[in-house]
């Protein structure tokens, strides 16, 4: 398998685990030392700030589908970056859908054979209902 294809199987691996709300293996994807950068919000940093997050996410019974549209993959050694085109619909319990699309910088560092996330900056924009 190439790094490439690596990459994009831990992009997709995330996304199915998310959908699922699989903390756990999603967890398993990110380095210790993970920061995500939100508009509108302090950067997020470390596993823990992550998972908290998202344990809060699933708590409130949100079913989430997406797309990775991978406009660029680049690596360089134990490095590498990826931008991506993302469509995310989450849908809380029986309501409406709320639809978010944008772009996503991440940047990955191999540790141990492995690809994980290091920094990543999602620039999704505002949520908006579909009818």
């Amino acid at each position: 398998m190439t790094e490439e294809q690596a990459i994009r199987n831990l992009v997709k691996t995330w996304m199915a685990a998310s959908a699922k709300g699989d903390t756990s293996t999603v967890l398993t994807l990110m380095d210790d030392d993970v920061v995500f950068l939100v508009p509108g919000q302090e950067p997020m940093r470390g596993r823990d700030a992550f998972a908290k997050s998202f344990e809060a996410m699933s708590a409130q019974n949100l079913h989430m589908e997406g797309h990775v549209d991978f406009k660029e993959i680049e690596v360089i050694d134990d490095w590498a970056y990826c931008w991506n085109q993302l469509e995310v619909s989450i849908r809380p319990g029986n309501g409406p859908a709320m639809r978010r699309e944008g772009y996503t910088l991440s940047i990955l560092r191999k540790r141990n054979g492995k690809w994980l996330l290091f920094r990543d900056a999602n620039l999704l924009g505002s949520p908006v209902k579909e009818e």
